[in-house]
């Protein structure tokens, strides 16, 4: 008598922030959406946000030690083999551990070591986010079996373009029945204009500058904000704003996405792949700060909403509260010269929503954990 089948086990590897995380985990509850036995496992570092994320979504978190890949040369570079030795060991017996049949990974530190012990062992479906390739995926994606990008030109042969997972409460939320229990939760005043200010999982110092500096005049304008400014950044709003006007509300984290994008009109934020593939996805309108260091992935982040003209960006080095009150504020201003150009930027809104990518990915998990299985 044959055996019964063991559940699917996936090793899921995109750890450190939340543009890595946070696509692992719409996969993760992709696939546990089309099988509940499925066995999942995050692999991660102590020093990312996979370590209060991954658990707060019901999945099993393993710790490996953190490779990170130097860019110039450097003294690490000395002890990178041997620290990329013992990362790869360590996941070997994780994987061993799980019985795992696919890996599946988003770049960061823990991309790699993963890529290396699965390899010729399992197979492995890559996914890329930004608009170009992480380090970690261009050396993966040389030996994986399955490669999916978020858009066009990422710099990896041979991948499919699916977009980018995001969380099943995005993908089919309704912002408009939402948004009076939103308004709520937050203490936003219910019927004013409201501005998400959103810099990513970690914050964004210029954008708390230049926003709260500009609170005065906000409140004058009678917008109210939700600004998140990052669990390790403060901000300081002046003690003598008008009485009666819309609450300004600041608070570190968001971590109900769901009713802060519902809550709002407009996000102002960086342009990382997943505040945009999230703020596409629920259709809100934006302006996007795109970050200035890097290869400029973050404006290429961007583009396809630009030419949709859902959003339109402000740049680092002119972002200033001056540029709020000149920029943004028209925009909210529901008599003002800027009313016309947002009621075009949320037409578009509405029409740049995506398909269910976390469904699609998990999709080509189970096909390459199928082919694995006949090797």
């Amino acid at each position: 008598m044959s055996q019964p089948s063991r559940p699917l086990s996936v090793l899921l590897a995109g750890g450190g922030t939340a543009g890595h995380i946070e696509p692992a985990l719409a996969v993760a509850d992709a696939l546990r959406a089309d099988d509940p036995d499925v066995r999942i496992t995050a692999l991660g570092t102590d020093r990312g946000l996979e370590t209060t994320l991954v658990p707060a979504r019901g999945y099993r978190l393993e710790l490996i030690p953190a490779v990170p890949l130097p860019r110039k040369p450097s003294k690490d570079l000395i002890t990178l083999a041997p620290r990329m030795r013992s990362a790869i060991k360590a996941t070997r017996a994780i994987m061993a551990a799980e019985q795992v049949d696919v890996v599946v990974g988003f770049g960061g530190y823990v991309a790699l070591p993963a890529y290396l012990a699965a390899r010729k062992r399992v197979p492995i479906v890559i996914h890329e986010s930004n608009a170009r390739a992480g380090l970690a995926n261009k050396i993966g994606a040389r030996f994986a079996d399955t490669v999916a990008v978020a858009v066009e030109g990422s710099g990896l042969t041979n991948a499919t373009v699916i977009g980018i997972p995001v969380r099943p409460a995005l993908a089919g939320l309704d912002r408009a029945a939402l948004r009076a229990q939103a308004r709520e939760f937050f203490g936003l005043d219910p019927d004013a204009p409201t501005l998400l200010v959103w810099g990513g999982s970690q914050g964004a110092q210029r954008i708390n500058t230049a926003v709260s500096g500009a609170a005065r005049e906000l409140a004058d304008a009678g917008i109210g904000v939700l600004h998140a400014h990052g669990r390790k950044n403060t901000v300081e709003l002046p003690d003598d704003l008008p009485t009666g006007a819309p609450a300004y509300v600041t608070v570190p984290y968001l971590d109900r996405m769901d009713l802060a994008f519902s809550a709002v009109d407009l996000m102002l934020g960086r342009s990382g792949a997943m505040t945009v593939a999230e703020t596409g996805t629920v259709g809100l309108p934006a302006v996007y700060v795109p970050l200035p260091h890097g290869n400029g992935e973050q404006r290429l982040n961007a583009t396809g909403q630009l030419e949709a003209g859902s959003a339109i960006i402000i740049d680092d080095a002119d972002l200033t509260s001056e540029a709020i009150v000149s920029q943004v504020i028209p925009l909210l201003l529901p008599d003002g010269d800027g009313a016309a150009r947002f009621a075009a930027m949320q037409a578009a809104a509405a029409a740049v929503g995506q398909h269910d990518v976390g469904r699609e990915l998990a999709q080509l998990v189970r096909a390459a954990a199928g082919r694995g299985a006949h090797r």
